[in-house]
């Protein structure tokens, strides 16, 4: 009897210890919520929250001013909806590369569900999100992208550019159309294995289709569609920009429907066609759950067609008006190419080592013209603890690329488009760290790669055969930098001459 009674006092008082340090560290966990707080913001207005202190054309520029004021992560109200704001390159580093797992996620909002609907690349998570960007990555590389056979499509691309400018004879023209049909047409032959001819009016309606459709996606009206849903709804705002996307989705279904047909699993022309075979192996194996299913195949296919083309066009409309704006940059961009290139050849992307001037230049428009300012949204997997905040689940957070971009902290002077950015004292090409127009971590853009090398061989192929100036008429000082309205920050309609190099 003695040692039971010794051995239950044993268990009473290990049950007892036991119960105290669950009890503590409940405490503990329990004190670190109650004390920890969302991020500092704005006071809110009822129902509208804080779009009474957002610029709606141009909201980055409002952030930028409540950055000042709130610091590297704060909250603001959109509508009813909390949004948690990182700002500054740190703040943005932390939360995408450092914390990747916490804010990997994106929401569920009315925009992304109308672009998206959870398929694809770009506005999917889970394991179809892992799924279809490993999938896209393997097979981008496995056709060329960042190897010499996709630079060999980009310099095929680039000399029907080069003879559509030159048709212009010297006078003005609007680069808009004829830019993305080049970068289009790259990213085409990857994924459909295949151009476009640039006169084809299917072709000119879908780009034209697409340009439209960045500049409706990023209006006010949708901004408060986005959160207040039920009540924009009621105005039919969406409508224009389902029917856009219905059209590009429409041109991409009949362009699938047609590889499916034509389908051989022993010439594998490109994104689609891999796609195919990967479902034909699923089906062979026998396999009953799959993401490789043909919703996914469309958004994916949706997702780099639009984001390859429509992104990497814009920067180099950027690039031929800053080059009319600052002629002395441009010049300078002329002597490093007529000293490394020889006249008749094309440029390379092993080029870009032996120009150090020119790399920087292109950076620097990337850096300058910002055109993706926003974003796209992330969200919160679980309750997250960041810089001392507590962000709960499910609230949407925007990485500020504007700020990071812009950050006094990082760049000598942000606000001026100045090459020196990129450039040592001795001439010599730096990487930066906050140089993050592609966004950062698990969700960085899948093209990057592909990205860098059109916009280099695009780049230096043009200023090689074209000097650009301005219209007649027009200085350089009337040329307007302000960006046009729209998700990603294009220019501004505006003409462009290019005067053949002798």
């Amino acid at each position: 009897m003695a040692i039971l009674s010794y051995l239950l006092t044993r268990v009473d008082l290990l049950l007892y210890f036991t119960t105290c340090i669950a009890l503590f560290l409940y405490w503990i966990n329990g004190s670190k919520k109650s004390s920890a707080k969302m991020p500092p913001g704005p006071k809110p207005l009822p129902l509208i929250g804080n779009f009474h202190l957002l610029d709606m054309t141009y909201p980055h520029k409002s952030l930028m001013e409540l950055s000042k004021k709130y610091g590297e992560v704060f909250t603001v109200h959109f509508g009813f909806q909390k949004v948690v704001v990182l700002a500054g390159y740190n703040a943005v580093k932390d939360a995408l590369v450092n914390q990747v797992d916490d804010f990997v996620e994106r929401p569920d909002t009315p925009l992304f569900r109308i672009f998206g609907k959870g398929k694809g690349i770009i506005f999917s998570n889970g394991e179809s999100w892992k799924t279809m960007r490993r999938f896209s990555l393997s097979t981008l590389r496995d056709f060329g992208m960042g190897k010499k056979t996709v630079e060999s499509r980009i310099q095929d691309e680039l000399i029907y550019l080069i003879e559509h400018f030159k048709t212009q004879n010297g006078k003005p023209f609007d680069t808009e159309i004829i830019m993305g049909n080049a970068v289009c047409n790259v990213i085409s032959s990857i994924i459909f294995g295949k151009r476009f001819e640039y006169e084809d009016p299917a072709f000119q309606k879908l780009l034209k289709t697409m340009a439209d459709n960045e500049r409706l996606s990023g209006s006010p009206k949708l901004l408060l569609y986005n959160y207040f849903p039920r009540i924009m709804s009621l105005f039919g705002v969406q409508k224009e920009l389902v029917q856009s996307l219905g059209e590009i989705n429409e041109f991409l279904l009949k362009r699938i429907k047609q590889q499916r047909q034509e389908f051989n699993s022993n010439d594998i022309s490109g994104y689609i066609d891999a796609y195919l075979l990967k479902q034909e192996q699923d089906q062979a194996s026998n396999k009953t759950e799959t993401y490789f299913n043909d919703d996914n195949l469309a958004m994916a296919a949706s997702d780099l067609f639009t984001a390859g083309t429509e992104t990497t066009s814009t920067t180099l409309q950027w690039a031929i008006l800053l080059m009319m704006k600052y002629p002395e940059i441009q010049k300078k961009v002329r002597v490093e190419i007529q000293a490394h290139i020889k006249p008749g050849e094309m440029p390379t992307a092993d080029d870009r080592r032996k120009m150090p001037y020119t790399d920087a230049v292109i950076h620097e428009v990337q850096r300058f013209s910002n055109i993706v300012p926003m974003s796209l949204s992330h969200t919160t997997a679980k309750d997250v603890y960041f810089r001392g905040y507590c962000i709960p689940k499910d609230t949407e957070v925007i990485p500020f690329l504007t700020s990071v971009l812009y950050d006094k902290t990082q760049w000598e002077r942000p606000y001026e488009f100045n090459p020196n950015h990129f450039l040592d004292g001795s001439g010599k090409f730096v990487r930066r760290d906050a140089f993050m127009p592609f966004s950062a971590g698990r969700r960085v853009c899948v093209g990057e790669g592909l990205a860098k090398m059109e916009l280099f061989l695009f780049f230096v192929g043009l200023l090689q055969t074209f000097t650009f100036h301005p219209p007649p008429g027009v200085s350089r000082e009337d040329l307007d930098l302000t960006p046009g309205i729209g998700f990603l920050l294009m220019p501004r309609p505006h003409l462009v001459c290019a005067k053949l190099n002798c």
